[in-house]
């Protein structure tokens, strides 16, 4: 029966912290985690002015709302997956049963795949409508700050989902070499019932021998 099943024991045990904080997995999901901060929470501070001719405020890109409304949605819900993920990978090796640990590795591999498309788009948006803004109010270093962390979590949630793709793999051929019954495996070879014959037995007293003595024999008289 297998021990192990989508990267991590079967057999559960206690929680390393250290270890845990050690794994490249964990790195760069609390790489992610960083990054998705550092965009939504600029844009919330800096990212919008004042307009120079109605009192409103408008944003640092391109006076584009949506660019930083798309910036500060992706960067929020990469934020929260990073941390409901972290929890998931620090109690994944306390799961017992496989099919769940199934289902985490493929919300895992699915989500990864998809924010990474997401991430690269803002990035492309972002940049595109930075290389349009021509208000001098604009603080320029926050905008590049977002710019560049935005390609920078495109990257780090492109290995993610390399990460989730190997644990999924590496599972499906885990589970797959598991427990074969040996009657049903042909190669198998089955034990003998009657192996050899017991210690101490003692030759059975009706043998051929036995049953020559016991024929009949005329009386004498």
């Amino acid at each position: 029966m297998e021990t192990s099943a989508y990267g991590a024991s079967l057999a559960g045990g206690a929680f390393d912290l250290w270890s845990f904080l050690r794994r490249p997995q964990t790195i760069v999901r609390l790489l992610s985690w960083l990054f998705s901060i550092v965009v939504f929470a600029t844009i919330l501070s800096e990212g919008y002015m004042n307009d120079e001719h109605v009192d409103v405020t408008k944003c640092m890109f391109n006076k584009n709302d949506g660019a930083c409304s798309y910036g500060i949605g992706i960067g929020i819900l990469a934020f929260l997956a990073c941390v409901v993920f972290i929890v998931l990978d620090a109690y994944f090796p306390q799961i017992s049963n496989a099919n769940e640990r199934k289902y985490i590795v493929l919300g895992d591999l699915g989500f990864s795949g998809v924010w990474t498309f997401l991430w690269f788009v803002c990035f492309c948006f972002l940049a595109n409508q930075w290389s349009h803004t021509t208000q001098t109010a604009v603080i320029a270093d926050a905008a590049r700050a977002v710019v560049t962390f935005s390609f920078f979590s495109t990257g780090t949630w492109a290995v993610l989902t390399v990460f989730a793709f190997q644990r999924y793999r590496q599972g499906m051929g885990e589970v797959g070499v598991g427990y074969n019954d040996p009657a049903g495996d042909p190669t198998s070879p089955y034990p003998s019932a009657y192996a050899g014959a017991p210690e101490g037995y003692q030759q059975s007293p009706f043998t051929a021998s036995s049953a020559g003595q016991g024929a009949y024999q005329p009386p004498d008289y």
